[in-house]
């Protein structure tokens, strides 16, 4: 199974064959431990890598159901789902935006944010879609108290703790990709810090036990950077086409707005009321007993807030920026208008040659310009 097309062969284990080949390398790693799914001996250590693990059974009024909490062999499942993240990116690279760019014809460094926004732009949609699914079948948004009622939520439903298990994956599967997809050194530091946002953020809900209100938060995050690069891919394909980044433009304002909401309202007004905020170490909340802490409480909200604050005012430096080269370029555009209609209204009329004597013009040596008659032989 080939997902790149090589000009030559390139020697074993160097670092160009791994570069071309790692997407087959890990299908084969993958393909090893769907096989083993096949045999007794060794069904039960490949359900490690493919199935969430931690599985208890909680007693409800209905029966009893089946729910999750993390630990350390998830880290086995995470490593799983980073090899399938590279399978799909290079099925993505391959497939879709590489028969794009061969039509584009774009510069090195627009090839570069093309290809990095048509996959992140996949990968939003996909998020989108299956965290509404979530939010909206777990209740979530129906009932909003659930976000921090019954607080610390140790267990989980099976597609919360899945959806979080591949979130960590797919933003760790982005570090080797830097590599294997050659990112120019001025790019890495910026990929880097958007890498390390989402894994501090995606892995502190999930260990806070934060779930809940990580989904919400995600949902809004991951829905405006879509309409973002969704736009950065329409102004590649014509720069004349700006409409989606004032739709961006909108939608990131009102997300901001919903996501400082949120935080206040989940982490200052309800976990403050929340009764059960004892220690409990059977249950597991290690880290939900340190968040309970009305100190570490206060001084995250005050990280959140400065950190919304500082992305609305690059927002805002950005818009003003854009608006200014706007607003100049619409300036010399008139005023090259108005410099051609000059000189065009400047430009002598042209006057035939001689002279004019009695209303008849006379050529130079005195004769008419009228052409003889010939007559007829």
């Amino acid at each position: 199974m080939a997902f790149r097309r090589r000009a030559k062969s390139h020697p074993l284990f160097s670092q160009e064959f791994l570069i071309h080949n790692h997407a087959d390398i890990g299908f084969c790693l993958v393909l090893s431990v769907l096989i083993a799914l096949m045999f007794e001996v060794t069904a039960k250590t490949a359900f490690l890598f493919i199935l969430p693990q931690y599985n208890v059974s909680v007693p409800t009024a209905d029966g009893e159901l089946v729910q999750y909490h993390y630990g350390l062999t998830d880290l086995v499942t995470i490593l799983f789902y980073i090899f399938i993240a590279i399978i799909l990116h290079a099925v993505v690279q391959e497939y879709a935006l590489d028969k794009i760019n061969r039509r584009l014809h774009l510069s090195k460094v627009k090839h570069s944010k093309f290809n990095e926004s048509g996959q992140l732009v996949a990968f939003h949609l996909t998020s989108v879609i299956w965290c509404l699914y979530v939010v909206v079948t777990e209740g979530y948004v129906s009932n909003p108290r659930s976000l921090w009622e019954n607080y610390p939520h140790v267990y989980l439903p099976f597609q919360v703790k899945f959806f979080y298990l591949c979130q960590l994956a797919y933003w760790l599967h982005a570090l080797p990709e830097l590599y294997f997809q050659k990112v120019r050194k001025e790019e890495i530091p910026r990929q880097l810090r958007c890498i390390a946002l989402y894994l501090v953020h995606i892995a502190g809900a999930y260990l806070l036990n934060l779930t809940r209100l990580g989904l919400i938060l995600l949902l809004l995050q991951y829905l405006a950077e879509f309409f973002f690069h969704m736009a950065r891919l329409v102004y590649f394909t014509d720069e004349n086409n700006e409409k989606l980044f004032n739709v961006w433009a909108v939608v990131f304002v009102v997300t901001r707005l919903f996501t400082l909401t949120l935080y206040i309202l989940v982490i200052g007004f309800g976990l403050p009321r929340v009764e059960n905020q004892a220690l409990d170490p059977e249950r597991g909340n290690f880290f939900s007993f340190l968040f309970n802490n009305i100190l570490f409480r206060m001084s995250v909200l005050l990280l959140v807030c400065l950190f919304q604050a500082s992305v609305m005012w690059r927002f805002i430096h950005f818009q003003l920026r854009r608006w200014r080269e706007y607003w100049n370029e619409q300036s010399s555009r008139k005023r090259a208008t108005a410099a051609a209609g000059t000189k065009q209204q400047a430009k002598p009329l042209k006057r035939d040659s001689g002279y004019h004597e009695n209303g008849v013009v006379k050529a130079e040596n005195g004769t008419s310009p009228r052409t003889k008659k010939l007559k007829s032989p």
